[in-house]
């Protein structure tokens, strides 16, 4: 692998690097010509802008999720997760999916009317929506933001059921409003989980929770009597892959009721980064795990396609499945994550139109 001149670990940060916009006309490199250059920052700090929305859900017809619909309040991610699929993402604002992916983030405004807009369209069906479809809704910026919050107040107003993925103890701040959704069967949180490894965690999510943390945050939920289950994702083969019993067991004892996996997804920029950073951390794993990988890809990096990329396909994806499918019946794992939304109520939404005091 080529090594990229500008590569450096920054404390709290996953990327090493920026690399280029995909959709950009020209590339720039980084060339040292022996002349004195200016320092490069051993911190970056985050920087957000605002974007009034023009619309608030997202809609997807993919048989790999179990929604139609997702809502995301950011664009970019504090959390520095070096393996997210959504990285690439960042390059339809003309941003590096790199270190400007975690250090440059937008937040959309105006979520709620918008919502409100759609919902009261004739054609509205009333079906689960997914917060985090594609970066976390419960990201730090959401400490100061609070447009999560202000999105389940809303739906728990129209009586609208919701899916909520994060790996931030942050979701325990609105602990009232999920109650409240949950006394009308209209929630359902999970909680990814990746490793159990502390350390492996501060460079691999260097801002999302600890797994501590993540696992008191389940037993709050659990407790609460909101459903909550575990989402052991990424799955990454060679570096937490050991782990994958352990973290369900983990799990079930803190009080998830249900249970999903996802194998590691290099999309795009995803790649190169993600092998940056195995060969700045862990350089004696690095060639295992790629090699793994492109076991489970057909011989590449990713398989965008239907049907493999969540899971893989191969000798080592398959006894994954097995090992999952083996854990969670010993565990007692009777829900199957995909399948748990449909256990939400979709029958007492009521559209805003209905509810001339809500929004005067």
């Amino acid at each position: 692998m080529t090594s990229h001149p500008e590569t450096m670990r920054r404390k709290g940060r996953g990327a090493t690097f920026n690399p280029d916009n995909r959709f950009a006309p020209t590339s720039s490199e980084t060339v040292d010509d022996g002349w004195w250059q200016e320092a490069t920052p051993d911190r970056l700090a985050t920087v957000v802008s605002d974007e009034r929305s023009r619309s608030a859900l997202s809609w997807n017809n993919s048989p790999d999720l179990g929604f139609d619909r997702s809502l995301n309040p950011y664009r970019g991610c504090e959390h520095g997760c070096i393996y997210c699929y959504a990285r690439p993402s960042h390059a339809y604002w003309d941003l590096s999916p790199g270190l400007d992916f975690e250090t440059r983030l937008i937040a959309r405004t105006g979520l709620v009317e918008r919502l409100r807009e759609e919902m009261c369209k004739p054609g509205y069906t009333c079906r689960p929506i997914n917060l985090s479809g594609n970066t976390d809704c419960y990201q730090p910026l959401e400490a100061e933001r609070k447009t999560t919050r202000q999105l389940l107040a809303f739906l728990l107003e129209c009586r609208h059921p919701v899916t909520i993925v994060t790996k931030s103890a942050l979701i325990l701040r609105d602990l009232d409003l999920l109650t409240g959704l949950a006394g009308r069967k209209l929630v359902r949180v999970m909680i990814s989980l990746t490793s159990l490894d502390s350390d492996l965690k501060r460079t691999l999510e260097p801002r999302a929770a600890s797994p501590g943390a993540r696992l008191r945050t389940i037993e709050r939920l659990a407790k609460a009597g909101i459903p909550v289950g575990a989402l052991i994702a990424p799955v990454i083969p060679g570096l937490t892959d050991h782990e994958l019993e352990r973290l369900l067991g983990a799990a079930r004892e803190a009080g998830a009721d249900c249970a999903g996996w996802t194998l590691l997804r290099l999309p795009h920029e995803v790649a190169p980064l993600f092998e940056e950073w195995l060969n700045a951390h862990y350089p004696e794993r690095a060639g295992k795990v790629m090699s793994l990988m492109r076991q489970c890809r057909g011989g590449m990096a990713y398989d965008a396609r239907f049907g493999k990329r969540m899971r893989g396909q191969g000798v080592f994806a398959d006894l994954l499945a097995q090992r999952f499918d083996r854990a969670c019946r010993r565990l007692g794992f009777n829900i199957p994550a995909v399948r748990s939304a449909q256990r939400l109520d979709t029958t007492v939404f009521r559209p805003p139109r209905d509810q001339g005091d809500l929004f005067d």
